[in-house]
């Protein structure tokens, strides 16, 4: 089941939610998420796989853009449903775009995100009235990803839409991403979230060693900006903000592998990366 939605409605946060574990990143920037993200929800009689997908985007061009709106269109093309991900009384041209891309033969579920934010009935109902005439939706759940609020009610009319067929993966799998990608996902969060508005999005990270001795990884990461200016602020004064990121990461990390971790990061810089198609596949995007 693929997950989608324009840019910042929470598609990741309410993976994170459906599935109990943190395996997508999330900032409050739009376009954090760059990959195709499964997670695997495993119930008594029941398996939910879920793909968090890029938000598409309309308005810029590049390489890297191209490429994870591709991501999304391949990902609506492998899928038994669809759960399109919108803001609770935020509904404009970029939904309608990434509604118009939803294929005709599969179940669409609207989750209305955030709805803790518009209590009242008053604004609430007619909201919900002029989203659901925009298409024939399977159902239409309010919900709150961060609050986790409504997900049972949820998790319910998505189990209700998918075919019946033997578990996809063993129960304790909770993604199909490696340490290795999770380990750069966790850095590349700490850019978004610690970052100015235009160094996180000419960002990448690639991890150059992964080692594993006994519970303790050994990871070595770079992380690549387009311009020496931008390599200057992720540094920091003193090299302060690297360590600041590097500290964050590596907690969480630590956290979700259940070990501890030994992590060395630096900075590089390749000029113009995010348009040039070699780059943004050698950095890991499937072109």
């Amino acid at each position: 089941m693929a997950i989608v939605g324009r840019p910042n409605v929470g598609k990741s946060t309410l993976l994170n939610a459906l599935v109990g574990h943190k395996i997508s990143i999330t900032s409050r920037r739009p376009q954090t998420t760059r990959h195709k993200v499964l997670g695997v929800l495993t119930r008594e009689n029941e398996q939910l796989v879920f793909v968090d997908t890029p938000g598409f985007q309309t308005q810029h061009g590049g390489a890297l853009n191209r490429t994870l709106n591709r991501n999304v269109r391949q990902a609506l093309n492998e899928v038994d449903a669809v759960l399109m991900v919108v803001e609770a009384g935020h509904y404009g041209d970029a939904d309608a775009a990434v509604l118009k891309l939803l294929p005709a033969t599969v179940p669409v579920l609207l989750a209305v995100n955030k709805s803790d934010r518009l209590t009242d009935p008053a604004r609430m109902l007619p909201f919900l009235q002029s989203v659901a005439a925009a298409r024939e939706f399977a159902a239409v759940v309010p919900v709150s990803a961060q609050r986790r609020r409504n997900l049972g009610d949820l998790i319910r009319a998505l189990a209700e839409r998918l075919p019946e067929q033997p578990p996809l993966y063993e129960a304790d799998t909770l993604t199909d991403r490696t340490e290795r990608f999770l380990a750069a996902e966790m850095i590349r969060e700490k850019l978004f979230r610690l970052l100015g508005d235009e160094v996180p999005y000419g960002s990448a990270v690639v991890i150059e060693k992964f080692a594993e001795e006994g519970r303790l990884r050994r990871i070595h990461a770079a992380i690549v900006v387009e311009k020496d200016g931008h390599k200057a602020i992720v540094i920091g004064k003193g090299g302060e903000k690297l360590k600041t990121i590097a500290s964050g990461a590596r907690k969480d990390m630590e956290q979700l592998f259940g070990g501890k971790v030994f992590l060395e990061v630096w900075v590089k810089v390749r000029e113009r990366w995010t348009v040039d198609e070699a780059l943004v596949r050698s950095f890991g995007y499937d072109a």
